[in-house]
């Protein structure tokens, strides 16, 4: 039983309104809204019993999707749902416990694309296997039988170890996946189910094996099915018990099936010849698509209000009620029934299972735990790229470090390498907030069907974890350890093994709970940044905890790398001594002994008189660690682990279940009243001279502006394309695959073309082969344009119209077909002739109230059906000579559909030459075709040739060869049921095809078309060119587009912003104001090396940006030939610049100034040299980002590789290896080799230069003079051999206080900053380096995008 009021709200929730009239009147339920809302649906009524199908109707938009979302429990993206829904005699309420038994299916198809069809179905088993069974059967025995059935009743058996794939990766194709969709909900055995738009894709043949199959499991289950389906055929019309038209949010019929024909002819309404009946029945509410008949014209309904009144006042309405007073009388019954269903559910769960999963928790985690290995086994590039760096990385550092000294020399380098050792992994772990999201919609989808708790991916993923990281950790010791010489001991390394695997496990965890936690990727991003930064700063290390502000030092409490950093020196330096040599050791030199206790060695920890430190002595003093902390901090560090894991169970939790959230359309502020007075009331613009909607004739809303006539803006075509055995074969696993096979015809101007099969028998693939846009195996055949080779300008001359409709999200759709037509048309068309016939085509496709609305993605942007008329607007508006459509009725209701055939009827009567696949057509939609391409599995032809007058000449082909066409038939169902369906007898149409007369017609048809043609003139002028504009045109246009989208990205902006800020504040606060002591020279070096890290936060927010960006590149406008790859990385780089410069900017002045006392710190030469010095940094590192996405396949591997050169930029700047120290052979190529030893040493340099220095009392070294002498001719000698340094006092002769430097300039010598010139040198060679990363740019994307990556001729 339902009777829902679905409210959208845009801005508050208001209380909910009680409805208890089903009978209320519209003006009355109007009362019930609060501020800034309006009703969806309103006054349905009725029930759908067990057993039942009902069939919804509905034009898009019209609010069928809204109806099945009401109607299974999916209201939180709604402001309320007003009156009853009951479940048995369940309310909503109390139906939420079950939401595994009542299902909503959305038509887009979310998979992961790595899963093969076989582990995705495999998966939904093992989540809702019964815990009773039939006959017995074991857990494995079931799902194995399941899903041969499964994949048996879909027709996927071939598929079933192909990935599924997604627009990104190449799997199975639109059809197959859409099977996938439809056999993963059946799984569910759910007792209420709604299936949105579920055959979109399908071929009318499968269309209606899933429709039986949904009848068949209604029946047997005695479950209640809601199935909203766009051009049904009549067959599977009938097997539905009732029929729900909507109209405008109104219900204008729910009753049998049987009676709504005879009801709207009744009304007035005629049936067209061919047409199906639900398309008939969804057309009446159409002005322009209904025929009324001429005794009724009228009396029949016109506006929504009139066929509300019409159903109301009807026999088939008062039926309806009384059925429903009926049910709901029956209380024991429905009860009853209730009882029943819940002791089923619980019978269906595991033992002790609890809740609404049929599976128990630990069957969900073991599930999930197989799917992730799955996902990483699938994925082996990745794999490859994280356990290769770390090989690589630790062979690297272990050489950087190699063979330490155990003496005062090696203890800041010891210290160094454990410090990288948890750093690299913990840099690592910052892939967890990209996966996070590339899983979500999925997860959502998921949780929906009550597959499992969300919770179990999270520890899913945390036993994935285990093995992974054993070998992660392992491989990267073992190579560190031995080369670094630290403590050879089994124990001292099994110990540092522990302490760095459950460290990695603990951050891997806590970046893992930021992505959870965050709905946003620029949100979590930016935090995550910004986090890196904290982890590493506050770990005691390079501020020792002696040194820390207050208002932060408490943070290194809820650091899980300040505990494994503590654990792990503790480790190390526990029972060590270390020998004090070099310049450590006050006095030293000639003439100085060491026997009798005149000095001291200047390390903390040290005793007077004493020549070397012992290393528990060192950390405990220099950096507050101790021994004794050990097994603590390991504890701690597990604790944090399951903090963390409880902290991702808590964000997983509460994502929200897919269907459950407010879809919505932005609009570009304009001027025009029209669209704004649309854009307030949150629906499509009204023509103010229409007055209130509700009162229009439906269908009459869409547009005011009559739309032009085809032939008047078209240019006519006499261009002829042919193909003549075409052969196309890829590379798989083991060998080889033939996806089309002597394939071949022709398309002429003025006719339409269909090219039909089965799913999976090669369309898309022949389309793609024709228009040159397959980059892997083979092709063998000819392709002509007017019996000549393709020539440069083939691509860029013909439209393609591809299923997945990619754009531009932040792009008008006026602004995306002016892109196209600016930039694809000739560059001698006028520019307003380009914009006038772009508005024309937008007229044509009925736009003209989209005009204005941003395209966006997902909830927030076009729905399926604005979007593809978009796509369809792109191509036309580049007048192309010849046009390939993919689908392009799939998604769309029988009337869009018919309009878009028709739209395209007059594009072929005006010239026009098109090549389209369809699926699903009715007669009507099928007639205005003139040829057919049909294509069996494997890509054999089955027929080619002439349709004839309703499809004629195709029926006695077929009827001369055995199989007659019924006349009450589909001829598009039944031609399709001949080579995939019941009527194939087994027959090899391919063979019969070769052999038929036909074929050789059609042979000698296109070699006659070819001579022909290449004797005349081409009808278009082939100029050679391969880009329709000049370089400068394309450059303006990118450039443009770019600056716009960045602009219009607002989460974007906001999340470099805050990373900016937020590091610069977290930067400046921990080196408040340094002074001019020792141990702020090393603060002011840190300070620089700790504003490095902002790095792997920007890399984390350019990368998805600039991959997303490069996906739309190079899946439509390089396949289009609409703009070279030069100008989208230059567009890409200027849109982001005056946002980098802003940013850099602010974090420059909070950080510098905040840190460096006013005055010579802050003079114009140091100020300026270190603004300089970040600018060109922050650009770098921007670049840098730029080419790795450029070279990486995915967001994934891009994330993987920015750690490997993150670790070796930091290892080999001289700041935790000082220069001198750096083993040899890296010292003298890598050292100059890497950028940050430049970008960083020039920010030390403008940060040190000519500062003096003053010790404080406690980094005096302390030891008494020889008798007899003053400190100064004490330590004369010692000063001159030194040639740094000061005492404190000369004169004294008690005790000697020596400062190891006068000014920053000997604190810059060891770093290797030796000249005045080298903070200008080091901005020059950083900005060479920055445009040898602008080069790497530019040159990864020019391999990409090389002119010779495409398929074999």
């Amino acid at each position: 039983m339902f009777n829902p009021f679905t409210k959208l709200q845009d801005s508050k929730r208001s209380k909910p309104t009680n409805v208890s009239d089903s009978e209320k009147s519209t003006s009355a339920a109007e009362e019930g809204l609060g501020k800034n809302e309006k009703y969806l649906l309103r006054d349905f009524n009725g029930v759908l019993k067990a057993g039942e199908m009902a069939l919804v109707v509905g034009r898009p938009g019209s609010g069928c999707t809204t109806f099945l979302k009401s109607i299974t429990n999916l209201r939180h993206g709604y402001a309320g749902v007003d009156g009853e829904v009951c479940y048995g005699d369940m309310t909503a309420k109390d139906a939420e416990k079950y939401p595994g038994q009542i299902v909503f299916n959305a038509e887009d198809d979310t998979h992961y694309p790595v899963l093969t069809v076989a582990q995705t179905l495999e998966f939904a088993l093992k989540m809702k296997t019964p815990r009773i069974r039939p006959d017995g059967q074991s857990r494995s025995q079931y799902e194995a039988e399941y899903l041969d059935t499964l994949l048996k009743t879909f027709g996927i058996e071939h598929a079933r170890d192909t990935v599924v794939g997604n627009e990104n990766v190449r799997g199975v194709s639109g059809g197959e996946r859409k099977r996938v969709s439809i056999a993963e909900v059946l799984v569910n055995r759910a007792s209420v189910v709604a299936w949105d738009n579920s055959s979109r894709g399908l071929d009318a043949s499968t269309a209606l094996e899933y429709t039986r199959s949904i009848r068949t499991l209604t029946d047997v289950l005695g479950s209640t099915t809601f199935v909203s389906l766009y051009q049904a055929g009549n067959q599977i019309y009938n097997l539905f018990d009732k029929v729900l038209v909507i109209a405008a949010g109104e219900c204008i019929y729910w009753g049998p099936r049987s009676e709504a024909r005879p009801y709207f002819e009744g009304l007035g309404f005629v049936v067209a010849p061919g047409s199906n009946i639900a398309d008939y029945l969804t057309g009446v509410t159409v002005a322009t698509e209904r025929i009324i008949d001429e005794s009724k014209k009228g009396s029949a309904p016109v506006t929504v209000e009139d066929f509300v009144r019409a159903y109301r006042s009807s026999e088939v309405c008062q039926a309806a009620t009384a059925e429903l007073e009926q049910h709901l009388a029956a209380s024991e019954s429905r009860a009853n029934q209730t009882s029943g269903f819940k002791e089923v559910v619980k019978a269906e769960q595991a033992k002790g299972g609890k809740g609404v999963y049929t599976a128990g928790l630990w069957t969900q985690v073991k599930a999930c735990t197989t799917q992730q290995y799955q996902l990483m086994w699938n994925d082996k590039a990745s794999i490859i790229i994280k356990q290769g760096s770390s090989v690589v990385q630790s062979i690297i550092l272990g050489s950087l470090f190699y063979n330490l000294p155990q003496n005062t020399n090696g203890l800041f380098t010891r210290g160094g390498t454990l410090f990288f050792i948890l750093l690299f992994n913990a840099l690592l772990g910052m892939t967890e907030v990209t996966t996070s999201f590339e899983g979500r919609a999925i997860l959502a989808k998921h949780k929906s069907f009550a597959m499992y708790r969300p919770g179990a991916v999270v520890l899913a993923k945390v036993l994935a974890d285990f093995p992974i990281l054993v070998a992660q950790v392992t491989i990267f010791l073992l190579p560190i350890y031995f080369m670094a010489g630290l403590k050879m001991s089994g124990t001292a390394f099994m110990t540092l093994w522990a302490i760095t695997y459950v460290t990695t496990l603990a951050l891997l965890a806590f970046f893992r709970a930021i992505g959870y936690n965050f709905s946003s990727f620029e949100g979590a991003s930016s935090v995550s940044g910004l986090m890196v930064g904290l982890l590493i700063l506050y770990t005691g290390y390079l501020i020792p905890q002696s040194s820390m502000k207050p208002w932060l030092a408490w943070t290194r409490w809820l650091n899980p790398l300040y505990y494994g950093l503590e654990a792990g020196m503790a480790n190390e330096f526990h029972d060590l001594d270390f020998d004090c040599v070099g310049a450590s050791l006050v006095p030293s030199g000639p003439g100085y002994a060491t026997d009798a206790g005149n000095f001291v060695c200047s390390v903390q920890g040290s005793v007077v008189g004493e020549n070397f430190v012992g290393g528990d002595a060192y950390i405990n003093q220099a950096l507050g660690y101790s021994y004794n902390h050990l097994g603590r901090n390991v504890g701690i560090i597990l604790a944090f682990w399951i903090f963390f894991i409880f902290l991702t169970i808590l964000g997983v939790e509460r994502l929200k279940a897919a269907g459950a959230q407010k879809s919505y359309l932005l609009f570009q502020r304009t001027n025009d009243k029209n669209e704004s007075a649309a854009i307030a009331n949150g629906g499509s613009p009204v023509d103010e001279e229409q007055g209130d909607v509700s009162m229009q004739p439906i269908g009459e809303q869409r547009s005011s502006k009559e739309a032009p006539a085809a032939n008047q803006i078209l240019e006519k075509s006499t261009t002829v394309f042919t193909w003549k055995q075409l052969d196309y074969t890829v590379p798989v696993k083991g060998g080889h695959r033939q996806l089309l096979n002597q394939v071949q015809g022709y398309t002429k101007p003025g006719t339409l073309t269909a090219l039909m099969g089965a799913s999976g028998a090669g369309k898309t693939t022949l389309l793609d082969v024709l228009a040159l846009r397959k980059d892997e195996g083979v092709v063998a055949g000819d392709i002509n344009v007017d019996g000549r080779a393709l020539g440069a300008s083939f691509q860029r001359t013909t439209g393609y119209v591809g299923q997945m409709d990619v754009h531009e999200p932040t792009t008008t759709v006026r602004e995306a077909l002016i892109f196209s037509a600016l930039l694809r048309q000739p560059a001698a068309t006028p520019y307003e002739e380009k914009i006038a016939f772009v508005d024309t085509v937008i007229d044509l496709l009925e736009l003209g109230d989209l005009k204005n609305a941003f395209i966006g993605t997902g909830l927030a942007g076009l729905g399926v059906e604005q979007r593809k008329r978009v796509t369809i607007g792109v191509e036309l508006v580049a007048k192309p000579i010849l046009l390939f459509l993919d689908e392009p009725t799939s998604g769309l209701d029988g009337q869009s559909s018919f309009n878009i055939l028709r739209f395209l009827r007059k594009l072929a009567d005006a010239g026009q030459s098109m090549l389209v696949t369809i699926h699903q057509p009715s007669a009507l939609l099928f007639s205005q075709f003139d040829r057919l391409l049909l294509l069996a599995r494997g890509g054999h032809t089955v027929y080619f040739g002439e349709l004839g007058e309703h499809g004629a000449t195709m029926k006695d082909y077929f009827a001369r060869n055995g199989i007659s066409c019924p006349d009450d038939a589909n001829p598009a169902e039944f031609m399709i049921d001949v080579v995939s369906g019941s009527l194939s007898k087994g027959k090899d149409w391919n063979e019969i095809w070769l052999n038929s007369p036909e074929y050789k017609s059609v042979t000698q048809e296109i070699e006659d078309l070819n001579a022909e043609c290449a004797a005349k003139p081409p009808s278009y002028q082939e100029d050679g060119l391969v880009y329709a504009t000049s370089m400068a045109t394309q450059f303006k246009l990118v450039i443009h587009r770019s600056s716009v989208s960045m602009y219009r990205s607002t989460e974007y902006f906001q999340g470099k912003l805050g990373l900016h800020i937020g590091t610069a504040l977290l930067n400046g606060l921990s080196f408040l104001q340094l002074d001019n002591s020792v141990a702020s020279l090393q603060n002011r070096l840190f300070t620089v090396f700790q504003g490095m890290f902002i790095a792997p936060g920007l890399l984390n927010q350019v990368q998805p940006r600039f991959l997303d960006a490069r996906m739309l590149f190079e899946g439509r406008e390089k396949q289009s030939r609409m703009y070279h790859w030069l100008p989208f990385v230059t567009g890409q780089l200027v849109g982001e610049l005056p946002y980098l410069i802003l940013c850099t900017t602010l974090y420059y002045v909070i950080w510098f100034f905040v840190v460096f006392p006013v005055g010579l710190s802050t003079d114009p030469i140091h100020g300026g040299g270190m603004y300089a010095m970040l600018l060109l940094y922050h650009l770098f590192t921007l670049l840098f980002g730029m080419s790795i996405a450029a070279l990486a396949g995915n967001a994934q591997q891009a994330a993987l590789i920015v750690p490997i050169f993150l670790g070796i930029f930091a290892s080999f700047s001289g700041v935790l290896v000082p220069y001198a120290q750096i083993t040899a052979f890296w010292r003298y190529w890598l050292y100059y080799l890497n950028p940050w030893s430049y970008a960083l040493g020039g920010q030390v340099f403008y940060a040190l230069r000519d500062i003096p220095v003053v010790c404080s009392d406690r980094e005096f070294a302390t030891f008494p003079p020889i008798s007899g002498q003053t400190c100064g001719e004490y330590l004369a000698p010692f000063l001159s051999y030194l040639g740094q340094g000061y005492v404190d006092d000369p004169s004294a002769t008690d005790e000697c206080k020596f400062c190891t430097y006068n000014n920053g300039n000997q604190y810059l010598a060891s770093v290797n900053l030796t000249k005045g010139s080298d903070g200008g040198r080091n901005i020059g060679i950083t900005a060479l380096y920055t445009i040898a990363c602008l080069g790497l740019v530019f040159l990864f994307m020019g391999i990409r995008s090389r002119p010779n990556k495409k398929a074999k001729a």
